[in-house]
């Protein structure tokens, strides 16, 4: 796959969205930035991270012909791709926090985030924007995030866990997107963190509530089973795990 390596960009979707939109046949590539200003999150939420240690780039995935309703299968392949590919490199205790967070021992380290481009009533195409903690050391004020080295001591080769990364997400992507979404939310729930346990969920009134994650649904909601047995099904940003 070709690589396209910036210096700083304010967001690797971004650059890559519009690269795309000048180049539209452009073929399979990802774009890789040492810095990123205005990195993008779920929903419109912002990605940090310091420059120089850690990985921000976007990959872009095209002739997907993918239904609009079966957009999940992207956003669990990739998921699925990032967590094999730090099992590669031994990192300890993973698991997918919903709805493509991974955590390593309960702590972020790293988060994903899915833009589709569509033709028709189809998804063409998909930037799928990584941004993983590498050799950082630092997160004041952010309790919950970590990274590659923060648990395993070792100082990484950027550009390594880099190409680990982008194959494995290329792989998963190509040789998958065709399954059922029954079968890879299936495969995405082997890592689903706090799966069948009882858990406290926030919503955004800031009200909470005890309840159990139960399963995912094939447009890729979180159901959740609270205390009444009724079972509810949420987007992002619509309730918040609390661990």
């Amino acid at each position: 796959m070709r690589s396209i390596k910036v210096l700083a960009t304010d967001s690797t979707n971004t650059f890559l969205r519009n690269l795309y939109r000048d180049n539209p046949n452009l073929e399979n590539c990802y774009v890789v930035a040492n810095k990123q200003t205005a990195g993008k999150g779920q929903m419109g939420s912002s990605w940090k991270t310091e420059a120089g240690k850690n990985l921000t780039f976007s990959i872009l995935m095209t002739n997907l012909k993918l239904p609009l309703n079966e957009q999940f299968k992207v956003s669990a392949l990739t998921a699925i791709a990032v967590i094999k590919a730090l099992h590669k490199l031994n990192i300890p205790k993973l698991k997918l926090k919903w709805p493509n967070d991974i955590l390593a021992e309960r702590k972020k380290i790293c988060g994903i985030l899915i833009e589709n481009i569509l033709k028709g009533n189809h998804i063409h195409a998909s930037i799928i924007g990584i941004g993983l903690n590498v050799n950082q050391q630092n997160f004041e004020n952010l309790p919950q995030a970590s990274s590659l080295k923060r648990k395993t001591g070792i100082e990484y080769d950027i550009n390594y866990v880099l190409k680990i990364i982008v194959a494995e997400v290329e792989k998963e992507v190509l040789e998958n997107i065709s399954r059922a979404i029954s079968e890879i939310i299936e495969r995405y729930k082997t890592y689903l963190f706090r799966l069948e346990k009882p858990s406290t969920f926030e919503f955004p009134d800031k009200s909470t509530k005890p309840g159990i994650i139960k399963n995912i649904s094939s447009e890729g909601k979180l159901q959740v089973l609270f205390e009444d047995d009724l079972l509810q099904s949420f987007e992002v940003k619509e309730i918040k795990l609390l661990y």
